[in-house]
C-alpha cells in the first residue's frame, strides 16, 4: 500500500502534488536526503485511533506518566473510574503507538507504548497519538521526532500557538515533513541508534559521563520535585482544606477594594476560569471558551486553574542610572534587583515588603527571586504583589516551576512582557496546602543540595 506522497524531482528539488497543483518544497525541507529516500507529510504516514468518553475503569496516561529523561512510560498505572475521568482523558492508544506531547513546556514527554495495561488505556488530549502505517517503523519515527530538526519545527512560532502554554495543534503537526528511508534502512538506522552509547560518544569516557550526571542530577531532581508540587502530587490532599475557589474569591474581593482605593489598576482583561460538565472554560470579555487543550495537566479537585494576572499584580520597577548602583555592599545600603537577580547596592529603596521578583530582561529573564525588607527594583525586575495571605514562598516556588523564560522574546536581548506573564495559567492550591508544599520542599531541597 502506498501511504506517502511521491515527490516529482527536478534537479534534486522536491515537489509536492496535491490534486492538480504542483509546488516546490525547496524552502520547506530542512535538509537533503538520499535519492532512495522520500519526503512525506506526517499525516500521510500515521493515523490516530480516535477519541472516546470512558464508560468503564481505565488506565489514564497524562503528561506526568512519562519519564521524559528516558522517554519511557512509568511502570505504575493510574486506574480511574469513569465518573472520575478527567476532562482531558479522551485519546485511545494501543501497543506500539507513539505518544507525543504537543505542549511545548513538556517537549520530549513522549514514548512508545510498549506494554499491556490491566484496563483500557486512554491518553490525555495533551498528546498526539501516532499509529504508524505499514512500512514505517515506529521506532524510526520516534527517533526522528526526538531530533533537533523536528524540535525546531514544533517550536517554530508559526506552529506553536498560545501565550500561556504554547502548543502545536494537530493540523500543523501532521503537516510536518518526515524523511522516509527504505524499510531495510529504517531497521539499520534504528539498530545503529540503539547500539550507540550516546553519553560515551558525547563525553568520551565513563568517568566524564559520571561527572556530568553527578553535576546535573541535583538540578534535575529539584525540577522534578517542583513539578510534582505544581501538579498536586508532592503532599497528600486534605479534604478539610478550604477549596482554592474560596481563596480565589477572596483575592477578587481584595483586588476590587484596592482598585476602588486607587492602589492597583483594574485588569484590562479579567479572566474567570470555571468547570462545567467536567471541562474547564474561560470567560474573557464576555465570551466563554473551552480551554481543556490549553491546560498541560490535571490538578486535584480542590485546586483551581487561573491566570497569573488574576491572583497577582505584577509591576515593573523604576529606572536607575548605572552610576547609582554599587557593585559591593556598604553601610546603610539596599539590594538592587535587576533582570538577572541582585544587580548591586543602592543608597535608597523603592519597595518595602515581601515579594517574588521576576526578571524580565537579560540572559536569565524569567528567573524568580524573593526580596524581603527594603530594596530597589529596577525596570527590568517585576515585583509580584500577593493577596489574601497567599504564601510568598509558595508563589516563588510555583513561578519558578512554570519556567517563565520560555515566554521570552527570541532576540539578542531576551525579554518578558508583563502582559504575557499575566496570561500564563497557574494552578492554585488551597492556602493550607500551599504551606504544606513549602514545608515539604524546604525539607527536601537541603537533601538535594547535599547530593
Amino acid at each position: 500500500m502506498l501511504f506517502f506522497k511521491q515527490w516529482p524531482v527536478s534537479y534534486n528539488t522536491p515537489y509536492e502534488k496535491i490534486g492538480d497543483e504542483v509546488r516546490s518544497l525547496a524552502g520547506e525541507v530542512p535538509f537533503e536526503i538520499p535519492d532512495s529516500w522520500e519526503w512525506a507529510r506526517l499525516g500521510s504516514v500515521v493515523y490516530n485511533r480516535g477519541q472516546t468518553s470512558p464508560s468503564t475503569e481505565f488506565c489514564y496516561i497524562d503528561i506526568g506518566s512519562i519519564d521524559n529523561k528516558n522517554q519511557k512510560l512509568n511502570p505504575t498505572d493510574t486506574t480511574i473510574a469513569p465518573d472520575k475521568a478527567p476532562s482531558r482523558a479522551r485519546k485511545l492508544v494501543d501497543m506500539g503507538d507513539i505518544l507525543y506531547s504537543t505542549v511545548r513546556p513538556y517537549l520530549h514527554n513522549m514514548c512508545i507504548i510498549d506494554r499491556e495495561f490491566p484496563h483500557i488505556p486512554i491518553a490525555s488530549t495533551g498528546f498526539a497519538v501516532l499509529t504508524c502505517h505499514a512500512n514505517l517503523l515506529n521506532k524510526y519515527l520516534f527517533y526522528y521526532l526526538m531530533s533537533p530538526d523536528f524540535d525546531a519545527y514544533a517550536n517554530n512560532t508559526d506552529n506553536a500557538k498560545g501565550v500561556a502554554y504554547p502548543a502545536i495543534n494537530d493540523d500543523r503537526l501532521y503537516k510536518a515533513l518526515i524523511p522516509i528511508p527504505p524499510v531495510a534502512e529504517q531497521h539499520r538506522i534504528v539498530s545503529a541508534i540503539d547500539s550507540v552509547n550516546m553519553p560515551l560518544c558525547e563525553y568520551g569516557s565513563k568517568e566524564e559521563t559520571l561527572r556530568i550526571l553527578n553535576t546535573s542530577f541535583p538540578e534535575n531532581l529539584k525540577k522534578s520535585i517542583l513539578q510534582e508540587a505544581v501538579q498536586g502530587k508532592l503532599v497528600p490532599q486534605d479534604p478539610s482544606d478550604e477549596p482554592a475557589e474560596a481563596l480565589l474569591e477572596r483575592i477578587r474581593v481584595e483586588k476590587q477594594r484596592l482598585i476602588k482605593e486607587g492602589k492597583v489598576k483594574k485588569d484590562k482583561r479579567e479572566s474567570v476560569i470555571f468547570r462545567r460538565d467536567n471541562s474547564h472554560y474561560e470567560k474573557l470579555d464576555g465570551v466563554e471558551r473551552c480551554i481543556d487543550d490549553e491546560l498541560p495537566f490535571e490538578i486535584p479537585e480542590n485546586w483551581h486553574w487561573c491566570k497569573i494576572g488574576t491572583i497577582f499584580t505584577l509591576q515593573a520597577g523604576k529606572n536607575i542610572q548605572a552610576a547609582e548602583i554599587h557593585e559591593n555592599p556598604f553601610a546603610d545600603c539596599y539590594p538592587c534587583y535587576g533582570g538577572n537577580g541582585i544587580r548591586g547596592y543602592v543608597t535608597s529603596p523603592n519597595r518595602t515588603g515581601d515579594y517574588p521578583i521576576i526578571g524580565r530582561q537579560g540572559a536569565l529573564c524569567g528567573n524568580v527571586n524573593r526580596a524581603t525588607g527594603e530594596f530597589y527594583a529596577t525596570e527590568h525586575a517585576v515585583c509580584v504583589e500577593t493577596y489574601s495571605q497567599i504564601s510568598v514562598a509558595w508563589a516563588c516556588l510555583f513561578l519558578t516551576a512554570l519556567n517563565l523564560n520560555q515566554y521570552a522574546t527570541a532576540t539578542a536581548q531576551p525579554g518578558l512582557a508583563v502582559a504575557n506573564i499575566n496570561e500564563v495559567y497557574i494552578p492554585l492550591p488551597p492556602l493550607a496546602e500551599q504551606h504544606r508544599i513549602v514545608q515539604r520542599i524546604e525539607e527536601l531541597l537541603p537533601l538535594v543540595k547535599g547530593l
